[in-house]
């Protein structure tokens, strides 16, 4: 077969998967990429709906799963991966703002929503006075576990307070005296059996085999809740990165995400 068929035959297999080759172009100066993701949907999505793309371009790329929200952006700063996908935009400004770390987003994902679960409870009328509420301890999730039990009307917090930054402190009535118990993110499916209720951002649900439907509540994300990709300042504008962020504004995405993740919640224009 001469080179030219060859060639037009793989241009014509990559427009039939949705990966048109004049959208993307490997990099030749960087062909290796690490991407990290948390485990559950967030890998799943880069498994699914982006090596694909990315391979068929001629990158070689390595999936790293990661069970905590430390680690991923330590290990993106540190050089040990090139993006990682496991966090909002939120969280990411206020902690490379800590950690005093030159990350930027290049460009958002799907986003599972954060929801509140219970074995022993079905509606959240009927939570006991004093009943335990686990909920995640990063201050970030923190906050918007806070907000979803504000939308459902079960605690009041400081009117000027940023939303962004809530804490337990700034609860300013809690009627029926919720204990709050902040719990590493990972772990909280595991407390359903224990906690009256458990308030699990989407990622951490969907890996441990919660419906949504199942929820007795989902917050519906803001733009600063919903996930998008890391990578180091400095590479934002290189043409690898370019090409990640391009894959996750494709077509091969969308049908990605209709096949495999119904009812996330969309980047912008998807």
């Amino acid at each position: 077969m001469s080179f030219l068929r060859r060639q037009l035959l793989l241009a014509a297999a990559a427009t039939a998967f949705g990966l048109a080759s004049s959208a993307y172009a490997a990099d030749p100066a960087k062909t290796d990429l690490t991407l990290g993701a948390t485990a559950g949907y967030n890998y799943d999505v880069l498994k699914l709906a982006i090596a694909p793309q990315l391979e068929k371009e001629g990158y070689t790329v390595k999936l790293v799963e990661f069970n905590d929200y430390v680690q991923p952006n330590m290990a993106l700063a540190q050089g040990s991966l090139d993006a990682n996908l496991f966090q909002h935009i939120a969280y990411l400004n206020r902690f490379k703002e800590d950690q005093k770390l030159a990350l930027t987003d290049l460009v958002q994902s799907t986003t599972a929503p954060m929801g509140i679960y219970s074995e022993n409870i079905t509606a959240l009328a009927d939570l006991p006075e004093g009943a335990r509420v686990t909920l995640p301890n990063d201050p970030s999730n923190l906050a918007r576990a806070l907000q979803l039990l504000v939308q459902q009307e079960l605690i009041t917090v400081k009117p000027d307070v940023d939303p962004l930054r809530v804490s337990e402190r700034d609860v300013v009535d809690n009627p029926k005296k919720l204990r709050f118990v902040p719990i590493e993110a990972a772990q909280l499916p595991r407390t359903l059996g224990d906690a009256a209720i458990a308030i699990v951002p989407g990622n951490f649900a969907t890996s441990a085999g919660l419906k949504f439907t199942s929820a007795l509540a989902l917050e519906n994300p803001p733009v600063n809740y919903q996930q998008v990709v890391a990578v180091r300042s400095e590479d934002a504008d290189k043409p690898w990165a370019q090409d990640l962020k391009n894959a996750f504004r494709s077509e091969f995405f969308k049908a990605a995400l209709d096949e495999h993740f119904p009812g996330y919640t969309r980047p912008a224009g998807l």
